[in-house]
């Protein structure tokens, strides 16, 4: 009987052993780097189309540590008349994420830089914002506020400073099985001294709702995307004549890796 103890002792202490080196080898690592990639049958930014109602190749980096800190690249082909020269946008940004129980948490910094823009003595375009944001299960808010002249909006304006627009961005995520998931936003702009510059209106909202369908890895999407105000800016595609927030659908087809 002892020595039947004394085995089941050690087996345990086996079991044990195995179970640690189990967790161990299942433990979270300190870093992680992904990247995704995606083609789009229209590039939309806060509902305003920034490829002239055309194609838009994109895709990024991120780096994440365990501790919750991450950094990231994301980038798009973007209208060269739009942005002054400028046919690529570059975004960087780094930040932290976390969570308290249930409800998850982010803060950072975002900057976006335009190579080329400012082409010929027109203004070179960038824009940078610090952020904050808060998830709870499917839905999500996120909000923006600019450190710099909004996208260089009322540069050499005496008088006008378009720093400090912000802008809110409320999400929401719905799982319908089979690979079906269902997506909704809501988008808020808050643009500074907007209307000494001769803009409609200095708030403006924009929404979006979508269907993506996993399809071997790869995620085919249709959305609806529109604005409140569809002529608030234009697009240069057509001589900056024709408004580029009307309401139509955006294909697209993207993998994370």
């Amino acid at each position: 009987m002892k020595k039947l103890i004394h085995a089941s002792s050690a087996a345990a202490l086996l079991l044990l052993s195995a179970t640690g080196a189990l967790a161990q080898a299942k433990a979270q690592p300190e870093f992680t780097f992904t990247g995704n990639a995606g083609l789009f049958s229209d590039y939309r930014f806060r509902g305003y189309t920034q490829t002239g109602y055309g194609p838009a190749f994109q895709g990024g980096f991120d780096f994440a540590h365990k501790s919750g800190f991450y950094l990231g690249n994301w980038n798009s082909n973007v209208e060269q008349g739009l942005y002054n020269g400028a046919s690529l946008e570059m975004d960087f940004y780094g930040g932290y994420k976390g969570s308290v129980g249930d409800f998850g948490y982010d803060v950072g910094y975002l900057y976006y830089f335009y190579p080329k823009s400012g082409a010929l003595g027109s203004v070179k375009i960038k824009h940078g914002e610090l952020y904050v944001g808060g998830s709870y299960g499917p839905v999500s808010a996120k909000w923006y506020y600019a450190t710099t002249k909004f996208f260089a909006l009322g540069h050499g304006v005496p008088g006008v400073d378009t720093k400090g627009s912000w802008y809110l961005d409320l999400a929401g995520t719905l799982d319908l099985g089979s690979g079906w998931v269902a997506t909704a936003h809501y988008g808020y702009q808050k643009i500074n001294d907007a209307k000494p510059l001769g803009l409609l209106d200095d708030k403006v909202s924009d929404y979006k709702l979508g269907l993506t369908k996993d399809v071997g890895g790869w995620a085919l999407g249709a959305a609806v995307v529109g604005t409140s105000e569809k002529n608030l800016f234009t697009t240069a595609e057509s001589g900056l004549t024709e408004g580029a927030g009307k309401t139509s659908v955006v294909l697209s087809v993207s993998k994370s890796f």
